[in-house]
């Protein structure tokens, strides 16, 4: 594949980046335990964070609040969850791998600005790529919730030399969020926790490669 033909490359974090879809499941568990929940609430909402994986943060504890634990959202048990979040996602993924062949990527598409589009706090992500050393590959910028991965999209669009443009994901949402705005797409398949990732790429005819290191 001929990488030097896109203006931005964007990366989904969790799955492609770093090896972290895992522990994200286990800080949704451990932070729906801590708010009160009981364990099935609580693996409630792990099935519900794995089946919108990609997906804001905000939109899966509005779910929980309201369809699991039979509460109304407030501003309050809002702030409590994102921060206990925050907080269980930070410890988990202080130690977690990075995806081997990043610095000879980046070398071999030196045109090519790079960004991160993730499900992920965009505050958190900030802070753990500076903490393992990568924030400065990604001069694009550095994106996550509030705002949507469409947002984040769309809002790049608007710089007329955002295209063509080349996005690397490990999720439905990754690919929808492709097809959606026309970009070419590579689904990145061995951290992923989509269970049918072969079927759905075979389906929608998408290139898969196991890891980052296999484009070098």
């Amino acid at each position: 594949m001929n990488l030097n033909k896109y203006h931005t490359i964007i990366f989904d974090c969790d799955g492609v980046i770093l090896n972290s879809n895992f522990q994200k499941i286990e800080a949704y568990r451990n932070t729906a335990l801590t708010y009160g929940a009981s364990k099935s609430q609580a693996e409630e909402l792990v099935e519900h964070h794995i089946k919108l994986t990609g997906i804001s943060r905000y939109i899966k504890f509005e779910y929980f609040l309201k369809e699991i634990m039979g509460e109304e959202v407030t501003d309050s048990s809002m702030s409590k969850l994102i921060k206990n979040l925050n907080t269980e996602v930070v410890n988990l993924l202080k130690d977690c791998e990075v995806t081997s062949g990043i610095e000879k990527l980046k070398a071999k598409t030196k045109i090519s600005t790079w960004m991160v589009a993730s499900g992920g706090d965009e505050e958190e992500l900030r802070f753990l790529f500076k903490e393992k050393n990568i924030a400065s590959y990604f001069e694009g910028g550095i994106y996550g919730s509030p705002s949507s991965k469409y947002e984040i999209v769309e809002e790049r669009l608007k710089d007329k030399n955002f295209l063509p443009a080349l996005f690397l994901g490990d999720s439905l949402y990754d690919i929808q969020t492709a097809q959606k705005y026309n970009l070419d797409f590579i689904f990145v398949y061995g951290w992923t926790d989509l269970d049918d990732w072969k079927r759905i790429c075979d389906k929608n005819r998408l290139t898969y490669i196991e890891k980052i290191e296999d484009l070098i």
